[in-house]
């Protein structure tokens, strides 16, 4: 992945596209940029999403967000206005917007400003476990990640990966045997120390409420929800989508927070047939 200046920092990103369908050429297919949630790098989109809109003809960008290295991890903070102009000054860069913008999580946040203060550089917006808000339960599990992170407590692997399963999976994936064995050899061997930048991300503000300033948002927009969702409730998402002027809202039961790599298929389907209408 190519290291670009953007907005005053580098930011690790990669474009795809499919030859056959014209799409590997700048400006020979519309662009989508994907931007992931905390704690995670663009490559994750690699997995199921890139692929499904590669071979739908479509030219992908993913990134890693400031606080993932390769990209600046500014270890001392960060905001989400900086995360803003950091995915705006990369669709400037590769000038080929307005772009369709995908976003996560904290991904989704980030999706949900630009469309707001960008409209310029959005053609359609969807926001995956988008949220104006955070309700008493989120704002308290920040706060105690902060204070994990600040302890230099180490938990130990096994337990750190079922955690991550009860949060991010559906109960009706850890119901499956074989499913919930494999997620959690993945929590696993994945789990690790927590860096600099995603400590400087989970610090960012979580006393925020934007519900009201979405109302603003003019382009096309779907936020979709994930039924078993523990870290965003779809309750969340909806009230993204009833905020925003004609804005959709999709909601894809038996999912957790993960639920693009949960139920990839189902979300697939639901991000083409939305940039396709």
């Amino acid at each position: 992945m190519p290291l670009a200046t953007v907005n005053g920092i580098s930011l690790n990103y990669q474009v795809k596209g499919d030859r056959a369908k014209g799409a590997d050429v700048k400006g020979g297919a519309p662009l989508v940029v994907m931007i992931m949630g905390t704690g995670s790098p663009g490559r994750v989109w690699e997995l199921h999403q890139v692929p499904a809109l590669v071979a739908a003809g479509y030219r992908v960008c993913t990134f890693d967000n400031r606080g993932i290295a390769p990209s600046y991890e500014a270890p001392s903070g960060m905001t989400i206005d900086q995360l803003v102009a950091d995915t705006a000054g990369l669709i400037e860069l590769l000038d080929e917007g307005p772009a369709l913008v995908v976003g996560t999580s904290m991904g989704a946040r980030v999706a949900q400003e630009l469309a707001l203060a960008r409209p310029d550089l959005v053609r359609k917006a969807v926001f995956m476990a988008g949220h104006g808000r955070l309700d008493q339960f989120q704002k308290t599990l920040s706060l105690g990640e902060h204070e994990l992170d600040a302890s230099g407590v180490k938990m130990p692997a096994k337990y750190e990966a079922a955690v991550t399963a009860v949060m991010n999976l559906s109960p009706a994936t850890m119901s499956q045997p074989n499913a919930a064995r494999d997620w959690l050899d993945l929590f696993e061997f994945t789990g690790g120390p927590v860096t600099p930048g995603i400590r400087a991300q989970r610090r960012m503000d979580h006393d925020f409420d934007r519900v009201q300033a979405y109302r603003a948002i003019t382009v096309p927009c779907l936020s979709v929800g994930f039924g078993d969702d523990r870290m965003i409730p779809p309750y969340l998402s909806r009230e993204v989508a009833e905020a925003i002027p004609g804005a959709r809202y999709q909601e894809i039961p038996d999912a957790g927070h993960f639920g693009y790599l949960e139920k990839p298929d189902e979300v697939n389907k639901i991000l083409l047939e939305f940039f396709a209408g």
